[in-house]
């Protein structure tokens, strides 16, 4: 269990005790319905809700708090800190002092499409060695990142970190908590362009992590991610990725199977492996190569790493292949960009077993760009001739005209589903995907 002290705080952040009692907490905690005994409750403000009206909710298991506003009565038993500035502040500073204190090597992980996934392996293939750090699931932002970072442990022994980032900036400020020596970026696509407004704002964000690491780890199959690391003028050690280009780190000889894959991974230090992957599609196999050059640069046993490959099934909602009622079901309905939904379509053209239906809604946060990309999306529908469209969402409903089959307007997941109940027949492949705002998993009834 991970230990932080009052005094750890005190420094982290130059607060003030109120009221002093617990002098050590078993962890942190934003949530005053999940905060579990002996944590520290951080309340903070968001735009709809203020930790501060859940303080005395917290404290009933938690051992104290940290405040940025003093209470309206004075609370004993409890160690309650004043902060001067925000308590989000507060909660990043302690990330920082912890990831300090306890100085251990860290990996940012980064880029526009399969960032979880990467981490997740990477974890994997460390953990055959190491203690691992990493985000709990997918959190990765300024209060998900800092919040995972302030749970290290004295016993970790490596960190790997998710960067999300959804305008600019946002990848240096998380560097500056996390300070990585390590970065891996994946790739650089469309994506929340509302408040990037263009890709090479995209790419100049992503590539924020540079500037903090001594070693990057890049896709060379993308050339557009390869140009601005070029132009960056980034001085350490470059290891690239990649199954078209030369790259370090190569995969040779794949199929990719109806579920699943079978690959050579090759090094540059003369290692190859068959590796035999559980999760599906070309882009699995970028973030395999991701995280096995994580590996061999932390010279991980070959095995070791093609058994934590192997082990590794996917993460809920991405991906997930099912068969339900003699139809096949690709369900990715975690999250929708451009990139990720043209990889989904091409997976489903690729295992289609009969008649294929695409049930997509929305891809959020896209800007000026909104409508073209949802053309787009229509057109490669029909390049790849799938069967039935059902559009859900009004951006889709754009899609949908560019599509010259059998096509559904409806304007909710759940409408969806009850269409889709409606039409489908055994022996059909379906991909459920949109953004996460759209709720697609409802249109199983999830």
């Amino acid at each position: 269990m991970e230990t932080i002290t009052a005094e750890d705080v005190i420094k982290a952040t130059g607060g003030k005790f109120l009221s002093r009692n617990a002098e050590v907490f078993a962890g942190l905690s934003i949530d005053s319905r999940t905060i579990l005994e002996g944590e520290l409750f951080i309340a903070l403000r968001g735009h709809r809700f203020d930790g501060h009206d859940f303080l005395k909710k917290a404290l009933e298991k938690g051992s104290g708090a940290i405040v940025d506003t003093l209470p309206d009565e004075s609370i004993h038993g409890k160690t309650i800190i004043h902060v001067r500035d925000t308590t989000l502040d507060a909660l990043q500073k302690i990330a920082r002092y912890m990831r300090l204190k306890r100085n251990i090597p860290i990996i940012g992980v980064t880029g526009s499409n399969g960032k979880t996934t990467t981490k997740e392996l990477i974890a994997l293939i460390l953990g055959t060695r190491y203690r691992v750090l990493k985000n709990r699931g997918n959190l990765n932002n300024d209060i998900g990142l800092p919040l995972s970072l302030a749970a290290i442990h004295d016993a970790d022994e490596i960190g790997v970190l998710e960067m999300g980032a959804s305008a600019p900036g946002e990848i240096k400020d998380l560097c500056e908590i996390a300070m990585p020596q390590y970065g891996v970026l994946t790739n650089i696509s469309p994506a929340h362009l509302e408040g990037f407004k263009d890709i090479e704002t995209v790419r100049r964000t992503k590539l924020e992590l540079l500037a903090y690491t001594d070693v990057a780890v890049v896709n060379a199959d993308d050339t557009f991610l390869m140009e601005g690391v070029r132009a960056s003028g980034f001085k350490g050690w470059v290891v690239r990725y990649g199954i078209k280009k030369y790259a370090e780190i190569r995969a040779t000889r794949i199929r990719l199977l109806k579920k699943g894959a079978v690959f050579h991974l090759r090094t540059a230090g003369n290692i190859s492996l068959e590796i035999r992957a559980q999760v599906s599609g070309m882009f699995n196999i970028y973030n395999i190569l991701a995280a096995a050059s994580i590996g061999y640069l932390f010279n991980i046993d070959p095995e070791a790493m093609r058994k934590a490959i192997y082990s590794f099934a996917g993460i809920p909602m991405r991906l997930e292949i099912k068969d339900m009622d003699g139809i096949k079901i690709i369900s990715d309905v975690y999250n929708a960009n451009p990139a990720s939904m043209k990889c989904a379509l091409q997976e489903l053209a690729r295992i289609r077993k009969g008649r294929t239906i695409a049930v997509l809604g929305d891809m959020l946060e896209l800007g000026d760009y909104e409508e073209e990309e949802h053309r787009q999306v229509g057109r490669l529908l029909q390049e790849l001739s799938i069967d039935i469209f059902i559009a859900v969402g009004v951006r889709m409903a754009c899609a949908a005209q560019e599509f010259k089959g059998r096509v559904y307007d409806v304007k909710s997941a759940e409408a969806a589903g009850r269409l889709l109940r409606e039409i489908h027949k055994k022996g059909d492949t379906v991909l459920i995907k949109g953004s996460r705002g759209m709720n697609m998993e409802r249109v199983l009834g999830g």
